[in-house]
């Protein structure tokens, strides 16, 4: 039996100085393994995390719910409720709630869709940003967060309406547009802060304008990694998605980002990884090694 994020608590909770950080278990989704690990040959990366009979993994869409001191704010919202069974079946998603098991998060956090302020992507992929739209019973698409404001860079968002063909399958107009339409985008554009505790820093490769998190309290300091390291089996540096369209620039993001997490003594955060929400790395040696917690 492979255990997945499913098995795992809706909602577990850290403290980050005077910050609580909730991390919401949104759903799962299952990708092909070999894409997950780019030219990493399957005999190893299989000793960290094992796939099915069709070559998938399973893999977490962890958001992560922040108290900060101004705002309730939403780090990435998983896939959401639009899309169809064809659609389930090949990426092997399991959201179901109410009406996506990220709100079900929320409440079991304490709070409800309504109380967010922020709704922060890192970048527009299907399975980061799906949730930030959500068809009601009529069919109409519409901001999941009636009350909140929509952040992500500003290169994001028009590379999203570039068109490329290698990226094309990966951005769905209706996670994004209908927040335009809605006049609920705040952009920025690199590193930014985005209320008092919470600042975007950019860590590009995955995608040109890819950004991670940084919760910051009281000398503590948490990062929400994003697709930088979607999973703790990608922690050491040359292990680079696939699915990544510039892998040696991803390479020199996580360097830095490694360099600084292990000097400060970081909370890293892992959105896709099925069993290790967070950790940090070892302040012991110089190579890239997580302790989880």
């Amino acid at each position: 039996m492979i255990n997945t994020p499913l098995d795992l608590p809706l909602t577990q909770t850290e403290q980050i100085g005077a910050v609580r950080i909730h991390a919401i278990e949104a759903g799962l989704q299952w990708l092909d393994g070999g894409a997950m690990f780019g030219v990493v040959p399957k005999p190893l990366w299989e000793r960290r995390i094992v796939a099915d009979e069709r070559n998938r993994i399973p893999l977490a869409l962890r958001c992560l719910l922040v108290e900060a001191p101004n705002a309730l704010v939403l780090i990435d919202t998983g896939i959401g409720n639009k899309e169809s069974a064809k659609f389930h079946d090949l990426y092997g998603v399991e959201n179901a709630g109410a009406p996506t098991r990220l709100e079900d998060g929320i409440r079991a956090a304490g709070f409800s869709p309504e109380d967010v302020d922020i709704v922060l992507s890192t970048h527009l992929h299907f399975d980061h940003a799906g949730g930030n739209t959500f068809v009601s019973e009529d069919g109409q698409v519409k901001p999941a967060f009636p009350n909140a404001r929509y952040v992500v860079q500003k290169g994001e968002f028009d590379f999203a309406h570039g068109g490329n063909e290698r990226v094309r399958a990966s951005y769905l107009a209706h996670n994004f547009d209908p927040i335009a339409e809605a006049g609920l985008w705040d952009f920025v554009d690199g590193a930014a802060s985005v209320t008092e505790g919470i600042r975007v820093i950019p860590t590009p490769g995955h995608t040109p304008f890819h950004h991670s998190v940084l919760v910051e309290s009281e000398d503590s300091t948490a990062c929400f990694l994003a697709d930088v390291c979607p999973t703790s089996a990608h922690v050491p540096l040359p292990w680079i998605m696939g699915y990544d369209l510039e892998p040696l620039v991803t390479l020199e993001s996580k360097r830095g980002l490694w360099t600084q997490a292990r000097e400060e003594e970081w909370l890293l955060v892992f959105e896709h990884d099925p069993a290790v929400p967070w950790g940090r790395l070892d302040t012991t040696t110089d190579r890239p090694v997580l302790i989880a917690l």
